[in-house]
């Protein structure tokens, strides 16, 4: 009992006595008295504006969903409760325009440089760095979301509103407009954030034909038809005034919809919320003024009349291979079976593998290296299919080849065996990422924001999942009717991408005569003009944001962020780590049996289990190691030998989509190896044991045959063209060329050694295949080893009845004498180059790009637990802080789309990013300018921007928690992968927190500067050609040594020797005098 109890009076007054009077005199009560009655009486909520629609648990899900409306503004709010350390809102309105001009996109842009309260650019993102928090936006077609990322509610509900004012009531100054969204700088080129994004993707691929498909599915005044990033020469003539009208009709509370997902005080987000809107009604239109909603009440979409095929070129030296997009218009969105149905019918046709056109068209006739499907939720849904890399001249062939597919398909009947395992797989998958994706929710509240009705109703189809019971009941007649009703016999709009390199000659030609032309038009007057122009802009942007502001936010306590807890336990030969005593750990011994397999446990409460094999890497020969590409596209697509009968692989595919949620395998990046592979598994609980089974089916009863190679290869080959079409891609493939030896997998999977390998393996599989089948087998026999294995289990472990003996399914026949491995190392497999750099910079010009790139690197810690870490990790998360330096003097300054620093401890290296930038020479050197005020003491620290950098860092923590699965995984890989202890991350907030301005200034003179002096760094750059000279200049007056060089240089072909005529050697065979038969014994091993 209290020992202040006999303080309090025994007999309280009645509740009625202690209202206050009817003309709102307060009672005078005791203050001690007042708190004892505040804290027994029923709380009453404060008043809102704000109406609750409704709330619902979401029955497959931890989850609960409330709606709210204000009464006041018409604000929409959907708060997502679910438990975890991140708060996530997503601010979405629905954004309709009739042209092309961009106006949705610069907003995305603009909304950032400052609001009625805090008219100063980068104050928002400065107080959000503060607060654990990061901001974002994006902007789709039909709609703009503003995203905020924060560990705890108390950070989230501290900028909230300072975030909501930016978007609604921004300031939107004609010096904004000008460097983020276009101007033409003193040289005479044109500039600008939003510019240079689009300029990087205007004229490729992807983006030429998804125009045209639009011009074709949409009429004018229908707002789905326009590219609401903005065209290139749109955005040359947009001007200040056209965006903020923008702004001022679709920026309204009414049209404004906050979803919010995570730990949320209710009544504290209602009484923000109220707050907020009672600060901008005098600067908004009258809520109660007539207002179109966007998109439902606008002219609408009118069925295809007739199907229409068109070519479109694009711009690509390499005219070997296109690609066909197929649109059609499906049911409404609001229509959740129907839209459900749909979603089947696309698995069916091109979900996988054993899918019908993927089957047909892929694997079978090789006519494409894909087929992938895609919608766009609308009040008429776009069904897009999509197959990738087809011959050039077969294009039109091939897509006659789609249509005949689709229609015989649907006049003979379906399997519906398969129709209902994909109606299981789709409704494991939901609950599956229900649980394990805290944005989940999102995309599908947004969307009911925009097209659904405001009762609720549409929303309400979230709760259950009873479309799928429904579609179980559906018969082969109702599934070919909504097969033909929405594909295969329905009108559509077909594009044909075709390569150009004539176009591409035509594109380059063009943009320097138009520019020579501008450069001419101005004078050199006007271009001092220009320059001053954009000097006092960015001096205007600028501005010092006054203290005070930022005084007034304190960082908020940690104690709201509730970061996750995982127990582990372990078994085998990873109880020679640090021995544990805890409830799991008991569980696990009981059932060890003294198996020595490497396995390591993280308890958490899921309904699922992660199941992951890591395989290390060291022992296939290195000769061998580009041949690991079709090795892993083979092994989830081959024949199994199965109780000694063969399952073909499409049996295989279905199998495994029936007892799985998901499956894969990949190297280990992820894991924090990129230089081991890892097989993974995501099952329900009861499938434990039989995904083990699979393991063991496909590392050791995988059957290599020549026909599937072949066609894999193939496939491979067939993607190259467009994967060599991305500048960004292409600058980090050249730089894994120079700085990582051929012992390295991830050059030897990459496209630059594929692209020269895989053609001569091709050749030998079709002179001379047992011997590409033979080395596949060599590949297997040095992985799957008992010293080779690594196990991750991520369960509910009370719920698996034999956690640990279960795995003697995979290794009761296997030699357990040998130690364990050692784990690789990318360190290990360096070039001299990469140990040392600066010997390399190079400029790769690319006809498929208009913008450019860059990529460099210098030497960086190896290991975390480099005393120069902590201060390195503040270090960069100070320069790479949304609004700190770099973002100012490069992105601020329409210099490049972004600039960012990135840690390789695998490596050893530290990394340099410039991406999509009109040139990249100049945003690598005002980022150089910018590191060497910091290092002279021209430039000081920001105290505050410390704050900041540290709050970044603890967000980061938290992101690697945002999930059970996650939480656990990040523990594995602190632990086995990294040797960190299990604290970690607690021991390095302590000492990122710990870190002095002098350390941080010495490891920005020791670390980082090396990267931007040529002495000390490698230098990769793609760029469109006309930009090739520019950058050769460039770089040459910072002191590289830049080689121009083609894309092919880079190739590797390991070996295998080859010329015009297509004459192959075989490479030297490295362990001809190995056991190729691996150490497994098992009378079904089929004998290669």
């Amino acid at each position: 009992m209290d020992s202040h109890s006999n303080t309090i009076p025994r007999v309280l007054p009645s509740v009625s006595k202690l209202q206050p009077s009817s003309s709102g005199e307060q009672l005078n009560l005791p203050s001690r008295l007042r708190r004892v009655l505040q804290s027994i009486m029923p709380s009453t909520p404060p008043r809102t504006h704000f109406k609750t629609i409704q709330k619902f648990g979401i029955e497959y899900s931890p989850s609960t969903l409330t709606q709210y409306v204000s009464q006041r503004t018409g604000m929409s709010v959907v708060v997502v409760d679910q438990k975890g350390p991140k708060v996530l809102g997503f601010f979405a309105l629905a954004t309709e325009i009739h042209d092309d001009s961009g106006a949705p996109h610069t907003l995305e842009h603009l909304c950032f440089m400052g609001s009625k309260s805090y008219p100063f650019k980068g104050v928002l993102d400065k107080l959000a760095t503060q607060a654990y928090s990061t901001t974002n936006a994006w902007t789709a077609t039909d709609h703009t979301a503003y995203t905020l990322d924060t560990a705890g509610w108390e950070g989230f509900a501290q900028i909230l509103p300072v975030y909501l004012e930016h978007v609604v009531v921004p300031t939107l100054t004609d010096s904004g407009c000008y460097t983020e969204v276009h101007h033409i700088d003193g040289t005479g080129h044109d500039a600008g954030v939003v510019y240079s994004e689009m300029q990087g993707v205007q004229n490729t691929q992807g983006e030429l034909m998804e125009l045209r498909s639009k011009r074709l599915l949409y009429p004018e005044g229908v707002g789905f038809r326009y590219e609401t990033g903005g065209m290139m020469e749109q955005l040359r003539i947009l001007t200040a005034d056209r965006i903020r009208q923008f702004h001022h009709e679709m920026y309204q509370p009414k049209n404004l919809c906050l979803v919010i997902v995570g730990e949320v005080d209710h009544v504290n987000l209602l009484q923000i919320l109220d707050d907020f809107e009672g600060s901008i009604l005098e600067d908004i239109p009258k809520p109660a003024a007539p207002f179109r909603r966007p998109w439902t009440e606008s002219k609408q979409a009118p069925p295809l009349a007739k199907s229409s095929i068109e070519i479109v070129e694009f711009p690509e030296e390499d005219e070997s291979t296109g690609e066909i997009l197929v649109s059609f218009f499906g049911p409404s969105c609001n229509d959740t079976l129907n839209s459900t149905a749909l979603n089947i019918l696309l698995t069916y046709l091109a979900g996988s593998s054993a899918s019908v056109l993927e089957n047909t068209l892929v694997e079978k006739e090789q006519v494409a290296s894909a087929v992938s499907s895609s919608t766009d939720s609308r009040p008429a849904t776009v069904i897009q299919i999509t197959l990738s890399s087809v011959a050039t001249e077969s294009l039109a062939a091939v897509e006659a080849r789609f249509f005949e597919v689709l229609k015989d398909t649907a006049a003979k009947e379906l399997d519906m065996a398969y129709i209902k395992d994909c109606i299981n797989r789709e409704r494991r998958q939901v609950k599956f990422y229900a649980e394990k994706s805290g944005t989940f929710f999102t995309e599908s509240i947004i969307t009911d924001f925009l097209f659904g009705k405001r009762d609720g109703s549409t929303l309400r189809d979230l709760e259950s999942l009873r479309e799928y019971d429904i579609l179980e009941t559906w018969t082969d007649q109702q599934w070919r009717e909504s097969l033909k009703r929405w594909i295969s016999e329905a009108n559509h709009v077909t594009i044909l991408g075709k390569p150009s390199a004539s176009l591409s000659k035509k594109l380059k030609t063009e943009e320097e005569v138009r520019v020579a032309k501008q450069i001419h038009s101005f004078g050199e007057k006007g271009l001092e003009k220009l320059e001053q122009r954009l000097t006092e802009a960015k001096a205007e942007n600028d501005r010092e944001i006054p203290k005070e502001i930022f005084e007034r936010f304190k960082v908020p306590d940690t104690k709201s962020i509730h970061f996750m807890e995982t127990i582990t336990a372990r078994s085998g030969a990873a109880r020679k780590e640090k021995p544990l005593d805890n409830p799991i750990q008991r569980i696990i011994d009981e059932d060890s049996s003294d198996l020595p397999l490497f396995i390591h446990f993280e308890h958490v409460q899921t309904n699922f289990v992660h199941l992951t094999l890591i395989l290390g890497t060291e022992s296939v020969p290195v000769s061998l190691r580009p041949l690991l590409s079709i090795y892993l596209e083979n092994f989830f697509n081959s024949p199994v030998l199965r109780n000694g009968k063969r399952l073909e692989f499409e049996h295989v595919i279905m199998d495994l989509e029936k007892d799985t949620v998901s499956y894969g395998i990949e190297s280990g990046s992820r894991l924090g190896n990129s230089e081991v592979l890892y097989i993974h598994f995501q099952v329900e609980a009861e499938k434990y044991e039989t995904s083990i089974q699979w393991l063991k089916d496909l590392l050791f009863h995988g059957i290599f045959d020549p026909t599937r190679i072949k066609a894999i290869t193939k496939r491979l080959l067939a993607d190259i063209p467009e994967e060599k079409r991305s500048g960004s891609d292409m600058a980090y493939a050249a730089s894994m060329v120079i700085n990582t030896s051929p012992a390295s997998i991830g050059r030897a999977r990459g496209t630059l050694a594929r692209a020269l390998y895989l053609k001569r393996v091709l050749r030998l599989l079709n002179t001379s295949s047992e011997t590409i089948l033979s080395q596949l087998t060599s590949i297997r026999s040095h992985l799957a080893q008992h010293s080779n294995f690594r196990v991750l289990v991520i369960a509910n472990i009370e719920a698996l009845p034999k956690p640990v003996s279960s795995w003697k399914i995979l290794t009761s026949h296997l030699d357990n004498s040998h130690p364990l491995n050692p784990l690789e190392s990318r360190l290990s497999r360096l070039t001299p180059t990469g140990l040392s750099p600066g010997s390399s910079a190079y400029i790769i010009p690319l006809p498929t790009i208009d913008g450019s790139f860059a990529v460099a690197n210098s030497r960086g810690p190896s290991s975390l637990l480099d005393p120069r870490v902590p201060a390195l990790m503040v270090a960069l998360s100070y320069l790479d802080a949304v609004e700190g330096p770099l973002w100012t003097s490069v992105r601020g300054t329409g210099l490049a789309y972004g600039v960012s620093f990135s840690r390789s401890t695998e490596s050893g290296h530290l990394n340099f990013d410039v991406y999509r930038s009109p040139n990249a020479f100049a945003a690598f050197s005002a980022s150089k300018s910018v590191i060497e005020g910091f290092v002279s003491g021209k430039t000081e620290f920001e105290p505050l921007g410390l704050e900041g950098a540290i709050s970044g860092i603890v967000l980061g923590i938290a992101s690697g928690q945002a999930s059970m699965a996650s939480a656990a995984q990040g523990s594995f890989i602190r632990q086995v992968i990294r040797g960190l202890p299990a604290d970690w991350n607690e021991l390095i907030l302590e000492r990122v927190r710990a870190v002095k301005v002098s350390e941080i200034k010495d490891v920005i003179r020791e670390v980082v500067l090396p990267i931007f002096e040529s002495a000390t760094s490698n230098l990769i750059v793609t760029c469109g050609p006309i930009m090739e000279e520019e950058q050769v200049k460039g770089f040459q007056s910072l002191g590289f040594k830049p080689e121009v060089q083609p894309l092919a240089h880079f190739q590797d072909d390991y070996g295998i020797e080859g010329d015009e005529d297509g004459h192959v050697d075989d490479p030297d065979d490295e362990d001809e005098d190995e056991d190729e038969d691996g150490d497994y014994d098992d009378d079904e091993e089929d004998d290669k």
